[in-house]
């Protein structure tokens, strides 16, 4: 295992001549619905870098989408991932099990929150695992109709794209969808009308009258949430709206299920973010930071209901993959070893106050948020609340010829989110933030 410099080195234009060479071919051979957000080719990443077939070493604030938050070569991963390879690749859960597989179900019992008997099924992908949580959910309560918020995101199979609210580009041109999904308000704080002092109840209330008027909460057999709104733009819900929803599901019968694809696994600096509220969700979703950047997803909840399906009802030829679940008890034992809640809350304290210095002086910047080493910056025409995703690019674009790794998000298409690894070293950590306010100064 090759150690990557951990400093930002920049020998051509950002993309370079390679890498411009590996797009046309990529042009070529792939699908054009496969999108890039920067056209650079990596050849070795680790740490708080990614290395690019130009020589170009670039700071990354992105992880993989929150995937790579124990770094992309991280040592537990790799010598237990190798160890599995070695031994063997496949053989089909549900033909011969392994026993990687029941651990890693241990680990997630052990984890998440609550106390309660838990289980777990594992999968591929975060899609996967909501979809296998909503038929869980089904199953348990003999009920047909989910519930879903403003500005969610759960994935791109047909049902989880019913589930996502923004149309483009998860939905546009891909239907009809799944039926029996209905949607109700988030408590979207800077955004809600009579404002965030007034969103937890409002926005509460609001939902929980539309599912009574528009459903009937007996009809209901899953609340499905993130408790941090991921590609909708970091959103985290106004204080005491999660809890107020949390409690009408379990008042009516109604399986709450935790999306924690994007904020689980420390990158919250807990756990898990249901626990900044003390929720314990009868169900969690997980995928991402689960296996170091191996592709895994897990759903795992109340035994109960976690036992609803029958007999082969669940599964998949490659869920719980034994190199992927490996590569998750690696990653675990990192986080453990390394304590990332620590390192992300840490990654928080240097990052947020830097970006408010930031929104004193740069008046597009509406709003700066989130928790740990999920954060975000929403902007908007100066003066305004209207959402700029013009400027938004062009701060992105900026960074990205410096050397940094940012990624946009937020239904409006006006969000920058920051999600550097947790091992990132502080050094890389304020360089990248220089490269950001310098970006909004030259734009």
């Amino acid at each position: 295992m090759t150690e990557v410099p951990q400093e930002r080195k920049l020998v051509t234009a950002v993309p370079g001549p390679r890498s411009q060479e590996l797009m046309a071919r990529k042009s070529a051979a792939v699908a054009d619905g496969v999108g890039v957000t920067l056209p650079v080719f990596v050849t070795r990443a680790g740490g708080g870098i990614i290395e690019d077939v130009d020589g170009n070493r670039l700071i990354d604030f992105g992880s993989g989408i929150a995937v790579t938050s124990v770094g992309n070569s991280a040592e537990a991963v790799v010598r237990r991932a190798a160890a599995q390879l070695a031994e063997f690749t496949h053989t089909c859960f549900m033909v011969t099990p392994y026993e990687g597989y029941v651990e890693v179900a241990e680990r997630l019992a052990e984890l998440t929150p609550g106390d309660h008997p838990k289980k777990s099924a594992l999968f591929n992908s975060g899609a996967e695992a909501v979809e296998n949580a909503v038929k869980i959910a089904r199953a348990h309560t003999k009920r047909p109709a989910v519930v879903v918020f403003d500005h969610g995101y759960h994935g791109r199979t047909n049902l989880t794209m019913a589930l996502t609210a923004k149309n483009m580009p998860y939905k546009e041109g891909f239907g009809p969808f799944a039926p029996e999904v209905y949607r109700v308000p988030l408590a979207y704080g800077y955004r809600w009308l009579t404002g965030p002092e007034h969103a937890a109840e409002e926005a509460a209330a609001q939902a929980i009258d539309m599912i009574n008027k528009q459903i009937g909460a007996e009809h209901v057999a899953a609340i499905v949430i993130e408790p941090i709104a991921g590609e909708g733009g970091f959103i985290e819900p106004a204080k005491g709206f999660l809890p107020r929803i949390a409690q009408f599901a379990k008042n009516n019968g109604i399986v709450f299920v935790a999306d924690e694809i994007q904020t689980g696994f420390c990158r919250t600096g807990q756990w898990f973010a249901s626990e900044h509220e003390g929720l314990v969700p009868d169900l969690i979703t997980t995928a991402k930071g689960i296996a170091g950047g191996l592709p895994l997803a897990a759903v795992t909840g109340r035994a109960e209901i976690m036992d609803a399906a029958h007999a082969g009802g669940l599964g998949g030829t490659y869920g719980g993959n034994p190199v992927a679940c490996a590569a998750a008890l690696g990653a675990i034992e990192t986080m453990k070893e390394l304590d990332l809640n620590a390192r992300a809350r840490r990654i928080g304290e240097v990052m947020l106050p830097r970006l408010r210095a930031m929104q004193e002086k740069f008046p597009v910047i509406g709003e700066v948020r989130g928790r740990g080493a999920m954060i975000a910056v929403e902007l908007v025409e100066p003066g305004t609340k209207q959402p700029d995703p013009a400027v938004t690019a062009a701060v992105a674009k900026a960074c990205h010829a410096a050397g940094l790794v940012v990624l946009t998000c937020g239904t409006y298409g006006n969000v920058l989110r920051f999600l550097p690894p947790l091992v990132i070293g502080e050094d890389l950590l304020n360089e990248g933030l220089d490269i950001i306010e310098d970006a909004f100064a030259g734009v």
